[in-house]
């Protein structure tokens, strides 16, 4: 063939692959206007699947196609969107598209109705379902764990790099992140004439110590909530120290350092996990179930009392970059009358402690406090608070206060603040929706989410290693 003619060939074939190419990266593109987001639900076993549609978005298509086994769980779901519907203040307006049948996932993968994928359901499936999903090229807002067990955290490892590289992203839901008492902890550790700077603490004595306590039987958006049979199985909803404590993990890296990217394999040492079982009754089983009884995969879990044992609780032990914490899960059935999931937590500065604590004194409500050390004078510890409040108010937030109690000051947050944990859904949805307009993550988001389910893995295998 002759040169020139072969040239003209090859540069035509280049031409038409890099047309292909910009066509590809361009579809894949997003401007943040209305409706061009489309949603498929996959499977959506847990509530939360349902709560990331409490709201409407007005990037969001109305349409929402949904993938799932025939089943309690799908009319559970479809029954929370309609509640939302049908509500008579804020309603929303979502059209679901069902298809029911063993085949969901190669069908949603072969017709791909929508460019995000939301997954809430059977943990055991979830790094297999976001690996396909990835690898046909969707976007996937994925509840949490994304990991369960150290094999799914070596695959997990691989999918960030092919994100990337098929120019999806894949992210997590960090609700946690958006409540207020935590955020404005998070803020008032960062000012040093207050806080003083970060204490590096011991295993036996955390710099931040974050403690969840949780409950099998509550009420979801104003009805009791019935549960799958397999969330009391750790083998498929996962165990204390990789389910909730992804949460207590995730914002141990998000407080005590803030948009810093850590590394699991440089910055990270875990030294030490366990786990511990509640005990449920068939009594109480049915209650939270609707089942008569226990389906045969809990037969290992079962005493001889006729109880089930699910190690949902868990505690670990680890050091960010030198800085020990400690992290810890209890699930009890049914909380006190009043009271709801609570959490503890202290972030220890060599000026002040920050604590929030949720019990009966603070009826059951989040309560950010600031207890300045027994060497620090009080006086000049107030001024430095009056300041940072002040900081705080000329800012992202309004009507801040504080006032004193015991060690030494509550901080007064206007109630407006205090959304709820459902509506955090929405909060981490919209902060989903910004990253896809952008096109990309936070520098720190991947290697952070790496880093989390590395610690919780790991504990995994600490909490068997006896």
């Amino acid at each position: 063939m002759h040169k020139s003619l072969l040239f003209l060939l090859l540069a035509g074939l280049c031409a038409c692959s890099n047309s292909q190419t910009q066509e590809q990266t361009s579809s894949m593109k997003l401007s943040g206007a209305a409706n061009e987001i489309k949603l498929m639900t996959l499977d959506p076993g847990h509530f939360h699947a349902a709560l990331v549609q409490k709201n409407n978005y007005t990037q969001v298509d109305s349409t929402v196609y949904v993938y799932a086994p025939d089943g309690p769980e799908l009319k559970a779901h479809l029954a929370r969107i309609d509640s939302y519907n049908k509500r008579p203040e804020n309603p929303t307006h979502w059209n679901s598209k069902v298809y029911k049948g063993t085949d969901y996932l190669a069908k949603m993968l072969s017709e791909k109705p929508g460019n995000v994928v939301v997954i809430s359901g059977n943990n055991a499936q979830k790094t297999h379902y976001i690996q396909s999903c990835i690898d046909a090229g969707l976007n996937v807002l994925a509840d949490k764990p994304m990991a369960i067990k150290p094999a799914d955290f070596q695959r997990l490892k691989q999918l960030f790099p092919l994100a990337e590289k098929k120019g999806v992203l894949l992210y997590d839901i960090m609700t946690e992140r958006y409540e207020i008492s935590t955020i404005l902890q998070r803020e008032l550790s960062q000012m040093p004439d207050l806080f003083g700077t970060l204490e590096k603490g011991t295993p036996d004595n955390p710099a931040i110590t974050k403690e969840s306590v949780h409950h099998f039987f509550k009420f979801v958006s104003g009805a009791p909530l019935i549960r799958p049979a397999w969330f009391f199985d750790v083998e498929q909803q996962g165990e204390g120290v990789v389910d909730v404590s992804t949460h207590l993990v995730d914002l141990v890296l998000w407080e005590c350092f803030p948009e810093q990217s850590i590394s699991y394999t440089k910055d990270i040492q875990l030294q030490a996990a366990k786990r511990s079982a509640t005990e449920l009754s068939r009594d109480q089983f049915k209650q939270v179930t609707a089942l008569p009884g226990f389906p045969g995969f809990l037969k290992k879990d079962l005493t001889k009392d006729s109880t089930v044992k699910v190690f949902a609780n868990g505690e670990t032990h680890f050091s960010v970059k030198g800085v020990h914490a400690k992290v810890s899960v209890i699930w009890n059935f049914q909380a006190p009358e009043g009271a709801g999931d609570t959490h503890f937590s202290i972030m220890r500065g060599t000026k002040a402690n920050l604590v929030i604590r949720q019990g009966a004194a603070e009826k059951y409500k989040p309560i950010l406090y600031v207890e300045p050390l027994p060497n620090v004078d009080r006086a000049a510890a107030e001024a430095a608070l009056k300041t940072a409040i002040n900081t705080l108010n000329n800012g992202q937030f309004k009507g801040l206060g504080y006032e004193a109690n015991g060690k030494g000051w509550k901080i007064i947050i206007p109630e407006s603040y205090s959304v709820g944990h459902e509506a955090h859904f929405a909060q981490v949805t919209e902060k989903y929706l910004q990253y896809l307009t952008q096109g990309k993550l936070p520098e720190w988001e991947v290697p952070n989410m790496l880093a989390k389910y590395y610690v919780t893995t790991k504990a995994y295998e600490l909490s068997r290693d006896k």
